[in-house]
């Protein structure tokens, strides 16, 4: 089988990398082409557009780029047309993968599926709509979208789990390095305990949240080192570029390619709100969500009008409590973000409840293994064995 997938962010490039590998198990004689990332490219198959290329977000950013990103996508139609998958697989990246679902279904292409369905339980509830006619399935990886998806709106939807859980559980089967070793590899000082900083993977939220972040942090320096896990598609050049007015105390240092192997070394984390939030709920890291946005108080009353979830993090969604904090808008000031932090380092009363808690969130997500029952099914709809 032919299977074209097409995802537009790390996290997005790291679970489609699973899927391709759960599909050729099931179909070695599976060919996969792509717009993706490094992780895709990985795994096997045809990259035909790195997400970098298109990858961006805010208003300024994307009119200043809209050539090149409709350009991006008559190009992915046009190579949808010519290869003629069997199916089309896409992940999250609404703004580009609606209009290629349009495409594809407008023509009669193939089937398209949507595995990591786009948030419009939180906010744009009206793609339901574009989903519902040009999307076959729905492969849910948040427990609570079952509901939102086919109570609320009739629209077929399968949880197969998240896949962050098997992308830890395979990192804890494997990462047996102690501290010291760690802190060796990477040029780290061995005696001082870790803060990660996690400040999202595109430019404009590093830009918006790294330096507060280690202006928050400053204090606990030099007791705790700060290390910024960088994200991949993100040149050093440009961390070093928005780190220049940051107190040289308070730089982190810059660590590539090493996220989980951070967290599970760090004491505690600053993280924007994303994926990486659960990753660091998994490995068991105390965290505070931070989400800066220009206009404060404007996004204070656009949460309250606009957003249809009580929370911003992907923590809280799943347990449906207040399990980390979340500093969003004008609410991410230094001051604070130095508040919590210090609250979850040891010895900070709010570090034991928040681990407990995260025990909850782990039960919710179920058992490993969703790359492979999203594949399985996906096959099985394919060769007409499920309906």
């Amino acid at each position: 089988m032919k299977f074209f997938l097409i995802a537009g962010e790390a996290s997005g490039d790291l679970h489609a990398a699973d899927l391709i590998r759960a599909l050729r198990a099931l179909d070695p004689q599976a060919e996969f082409r792509f717009y993706g990332g490094d992780a895709m490219a990985q795994a096997g198959g045809t990259l035909l557009k790195h997400y970098r290329d298109l990858a961006y977000m805010g208003i300024l950013p994307v009119l200043t780029h809209l050539p090149q990103i409709l350009r991006g996508m008559r190009e992915c139609k046009r190579a949808i047309r010519e290869w003629r998958p069997d199916c089309v697989v896409l992940v999250d990246y609404p703004g580009f993968n609606l209009g290629i679902a349009r495409y594809v279904r407008q023509h009669t292409l193939c089937p398209v599926y949507y595995y990591i369905s786009p948030k419009i339980w939180a906010w744009k509830e009206g793609r339901i709509r574009r989903i519902k006619r040009d999307v076959d399935r729905v492969f849910s990886i948040l427990p609570f979208e079952v509901d939102f998806f086919e109570k609320k709106h009739g629209m077929p939807v399968t949880y197969v789990g998240n896949p962050t859980v098997d992308e830890v559980e395979r990192f804890r089967a494997t990462h047996t390095e102690p501290m010291p070793v760690f802190c060796e590899m990477n040029n780290l000082p061995t005696g001082s305990p870790i803060i990660a900083l996690l400040a999202g993977s595109r430019r404009q939220e590093i830009q918006d949240n790294l330096r507060r972040m280690c202006l928050a942090a400053e204090p606990f320096v030099p007791q705790y080192q700060l290390v910024l896990a960088c994200a991949p598609a993100v040149e050093r050049e440009f961390y070093e570029e928005v780190l220049q007015t940051v107190p040289e105390k308070a730089r982190p240092v810059l660590l590539f390619d090493r996220t989980y192997q951070l967290l599970a070394h760090s004491k505690a984390a600053l993280v924007t709100s994303g994926t990486a939030t659960l990753e660091t709920a998994l490995l068991r890291v105390p965290q505070v969500v931070c989400y800066y946005i220009g206009a404060g108080w404007l996004v204070r009353i656009l949460r309250r009008l606009v957003l249809k979830v009580k929370y911003i993090s992907l923590v809280n969604l799943v347990a449906d409590a207040e399990v980390v904090p979340e500093l969003v808008g004008g609410d991410m000031t230094v001051e604070n973000v130095r508040t919590h932090l210090a609250s979850i380092l040891p010895p900070g009363k709010a570090r034991e409840p928040m681990l407990l808690a995260y025990r909850e969130v782990y039960r919710r997500l179920g058992e490993p293994g969703a790359p492979k029952r999203a594949a399985r099914e996906m096959i099985e709809r394919l060769k007409g064995e499920v309906s």
